[in-house]
């Protein structure tokens, strides 16, 4: 499969994402370098986290800072991720609007090439973005979140005087 990013504003970045996703793509290919569970939009989705990460947005959630990327995925992609991470690491734009446009006319082309059942993990990422996007936009402050487990009721006795 070859791929060609094509609405996105930033035409060497755009270059450089068509080049690892074209690699990718063309390194699942081979049934060997596949997981369990593989889809083709899991190149897209662990690119756009890649993309994340690198861009480091200052409105991001203390807990959502990065974003992982799967074993299965890291274990199949050989030798080109450290190829790959340090392309992405060469591109820079110049604020977090200008890389959150970019982020998101990726998000949105890439989800183009796939039905709703291939979407999962692309939807995952969109939404996080698009709730962060609202953030910036809306001038809020990234605020904590913590998180507790509820209070479980307490067990009965089994035993009915202990009750």
């Amino acid at each position: 499969m070859i791929f060609y990013l094509n609405n996105c504003y930033n035409t060497a970045m755009n270059k450089k994402i068509t080049e690892i996703l074209n690699t990718w793509y063309k390194h699942f290919e081979l049934e060997d370098n596949q997981y369990s569970e593989f889809e083709l939009s899991d190149i897209d989705y662990f690119v756009g986290c890649m993309l994340y990460n690198h861009f480091a947005f200052s409105k991001a959630l203390d807990t959502m800072k990065t974003m992982d990327l799967s074993y299965d995925f890291l274990e199949n992609c050989g030798d080109d991720y450290e190829k790959i991470k340090s392309k992405l690491e060469g591109v820079e734009l110049d604020d977090d609007m200008q890389k959150l446009t970019f982020l998101q006319e990726y998000i949105s082309e890439v989800k183009s090439k796939y039905t709703q059942d291939e979407l999962y993990l692309l939807n995952r990422l969109d939404n996080h973005i698009e709730s962060m996007a609202k953030r910036y936009f809306d001038i809020e402050e990234v605020q904590k979140v913590e998180f507790k487990a509820p209070e479980l009721p307490k067990k009965r006795s089994p035993n009915p005087l202990l009750r």
